[in-house]
């Protein structure tokens, strides 16, 4: 049975070794989090026991079998389970009864994520997520990358336009023009954290922004107008 042990790391517990789940646990892994895998196919836990001494095969993930396991002692569990709806359900419940703090939950359509959420988890949409960035990297060619944290707030790294090189922050004034804030800047390997209004942009600098999709597409017709 996995015991938590005397630490302040979060121990996160993951249920489904897919291509979502054994990504998310060599992630945490190599993060150094403390981590429990279930799946009931030996072979992936088998690789996973490389990662992690809780690797646990688990046969039925009925609320006697998962506590068995000892994933009630984790402060995160993560249902990665989509394709098969009703034990993506049944488990989410079962976690949520144990008392688990946070149950995160992967949904594969708005139904089955308005379930999972009625029962009190967190629902992710990887994949829905993952289209998202690739479609907004696809139409704004400038950005590097693109992260949505909601419809309003989003986080794009953009390669400093060559117009605004030479130019300060209080000049370019993006703010002002987009709805844009500069919340780091990347330079010659450092990372600026506090961008002062008299900071002078180079050519290699890479910009970290926040603010609306509509800002960042904005700012992009501005960078290609020449």
């Amino acid at each position: 049975m996995f015991r938590k042990r005397k630490t302040d790391k979060t121990t996160y517990g993951i249920i489904g070794l897919g291509r979502f789940g054994t990504a998310l646990a060599l992630e945490l892994a190599q993060s150094g989090a403390e981590l429990l895998v279930l799946d009931r196919d030996e072979e992936k836990v088998r690789e996973m026991r490389e990662l992690t001494d809780n690797a646990i095969v688990i046969r039925s993930l009925d609320k006697k079998s998962l506590q068995e396991t000892g994933i009630q002692n984790c402060d995160v569990a993560i249902v990665c389970i989509g394709e098969q709806l009703d034990t993506s359900i049944l488990t989410t419940l079962n976690l949520v009864a144990l008392g688990i703090p946070t149950v995160i939950s992967k949904a594969t359509s708005a139904d089955h994520g308005e379930i999972l959420a009625k029962l009190g988890a967190e629902v992710v949409y990887p994949e829905r997520d993952m289209a998202i960035r690739l479609a907004n990297r696809l139409e704004s060619s400038k950005v590097l990358d693109f992260i949505q944290l909601s419809k309003q707030i989003n986080i794009s790294k953009l390669q400093v336009p060559e117009k605004m090189v030479g130019k300060t922050v209080l000049e370019c004034d993006i703010r002002a023009r987009f709805g844009l804030n500069i919340i780091a800047i990347e330079s010659d390997g450092n990372v600026i954290e506090n961008v002062r209004p008299d900071y002078t942009f180079c050519a290699h600098d890479i910009l970290v922004l926040s603010g609306s999709k509509d800002g960042i597409f904005h700012l992009n017709d501005w960078i290609s107008e020449g």
